[in-house]
């Protein structure tokens, strides 16, 4: 697991000043709270994800974390060799393709393999979806957006009625609260006749940014007007390699480097007894009566 290039990120990014990164690692790490060991390059992702506002880097890496603290079924225990990390692994197909659109955006296609629906947990797949995600933008360094690709060819009901309303709240909450990244678009493809019914499950929880960056597509070759043919696997009309094939190195790689996904854990948690002031708790992030809301920085 090898950090991206920091000289070279800065030279891609010329606009951010080094400097002011230097000042937000600096503030990190007077947080009696969080890691001593995070890095410049981790502080970078939140840098640039929040278009060099300090302050509103402060805000969201502090939920970012705490979030992780909190969210146990998707940010807790990141063993790759735990049983159910094993089972989502053989249950669905997470892959960051190589290369990027034209604009410079980053694509990552997420979908099932096993098509059997008992088989499949949405928390344990979300889970694998962020360790993925984490590991592909540590090696990557920041780039000028990504795009989400979920295929839902072989998703049935059944699938969708082991997704509870809880869990897909708070994956969205994370996704548009406290991710690190500028999400450009998030495409579904092959969609289902019950598109209505997984819509139902995510309008009440989505802000308008994400909506307007959501696309359905029944015709493949729509979809690749947002993300050209060429830069996708062979199963998708493209040159890259089969999906499968992909899926296996980067499944490969994650087990390789079990331990330092395991110490990615333990740097992106919070020591609540060390927070300043009072302790922060999963209700901070919901709220008493279930609603999501922004943390107060001291």
């Amino acid at each position: 697991m090898k950090e991206a290039d920091l000289e070279e990120q800065y030279a891609r990014f010329p606009e951010i000043k080094r400097s002011e990164v230097q000042k937000f690692v600096e503030w990190i790490h007077v947080q009696p709270h969080i890691s001593d060991n995070f890095s410049e390059g981790e502080a970078l992702h939140f840098f640039h994800a929040c278009r060099y506002s300090m302050e509103v880097a402060k805000q969201v890496l502090d939920i970012n974390l705490t979030a992780r603290t909190h969210l146990d079924e998707f940010f807790v225990n990141l063993d790759c060799e735990r049983p159910e990390l094993r089972r989502a692994m053989k249950t669905i197909s997470i892959v960051p393709l190589p290369g990027a659109t034209p604009e410079g955006y980053r694509v990552i296609v997420a979908k099932l393999d096993d098509l059997n629906a008992s088989n499949y947990n949405f928390a344990d797949a979300m889970k694998l979806y962020c360790m993925i995600f984490d590991f592909w933008m540590y090696e990557d360094g920041i780039q000028p957006g990504h795009v989400i690709v979920i295929d839902l060819k072989g998703c049935a009901l059944g699938h969708l009625a082991r997704i509870g309303l809880l869990q897909m709240k708070k994956f969205l909450f994370y996704l548009q609260e406290a991710a690190a990244i500028r999400l450009i678009g998030f495409h579904f493809v092959n969609i289902v006749p019950f598109m209505d019914k997984i819509m139902a499950l995510m309008n009440p929880f989505m802000k308008k940014e994400l909506s307007s960056v959501l696309h359905m597509h029944n015709d493949i070759n729509d979809f690749y007007k947002f993300v050209p043919r060429e830069m996708l696997p062979k199963d998708y009309g493209g040159l890259g390699e089969e999906t499968s094939v992909a899926r296996d190195i980067y499944y490969t790689k994650l087990l390789q480097n079990r331990k330092e996904m395991l110490e990615f854990e333990t740097r992106h948690q919070v020591n609540e007894k060390l927070r300043p002031g009072k302790a922060k708790t999963v209700s901070d992030l919901f709220g008493i009566e279930g609603n999501f809301k922004k943390l107060d920085i001291d």
